[in-house]
Parts: structure tokens; C-alpha cells; sequence
């Protein structure tokens, strides 16, 4: 099972990457704990000054910008 967190505090951004997140995995049959993290304190703990950020399996993937369909994929099976 991958797990990812959204990391982010509401913005149209980071629900649009939660909404990509919960797409990609549900299109390609990837087992998929997906969970949205608000709360600005476990946000600074992975260093992320911007948002969206995406943490796939403890990894921090990206910060300020949203992934490519393709990109986050490659990233969801490469864990």
C-alpha cells in the first residue's frame, strides 16, 4: 500500500492535488491511503514552506506546484 499525504491548508491548489491523487491511484488499481494533513505544524515538519506538498511514503515529492498525471503515477509505483 502507498501512503500519501496532501499537504496543505485548503487552498484550490491542494484540494486539486488531493482530487488528482485519489483519481490516479482509483484509475490505475494502486492500493492507496490517502489522507489530507492541515495542520501547519506536521506541515513545517517535512519542510515544506509552500503549498500543496505531496509526501509519498515519508518522502517529500513536491512543494508549491502540482504534478503531472504521469509524474505522480511513476511516483505512487516507484514506492
Amino acid at each position: 500500500m502507498v501512503e500519501i499525504k496532501v499537504l496543505g491548508t485548503g487552498c484550490a491548489r491542494c484540494n486539486e492535488l488531493e482530487k488528482l491523487c485519489y483519481n490516479v491511484a482509483a484509475e490505475n488499481n494502486i492500493d492507496a491511503d490517502i489522507k489530507k494533513v492541515s495542520d501547519l505544524k506536521e506541515i513545517m515538519s517535512y519542510g515544506i514552506m509552500q503549498t500543496p506538498g505531496l509526501v509519498i511514503n515519508g518522502k517529500v515529492k513536491i512543494s508549491g506546484k502540482l504534478p503531472t498525471s504521469s509524474t505522480l503515477l511513476n511516483w505512487m509505483k516507484e514506492n
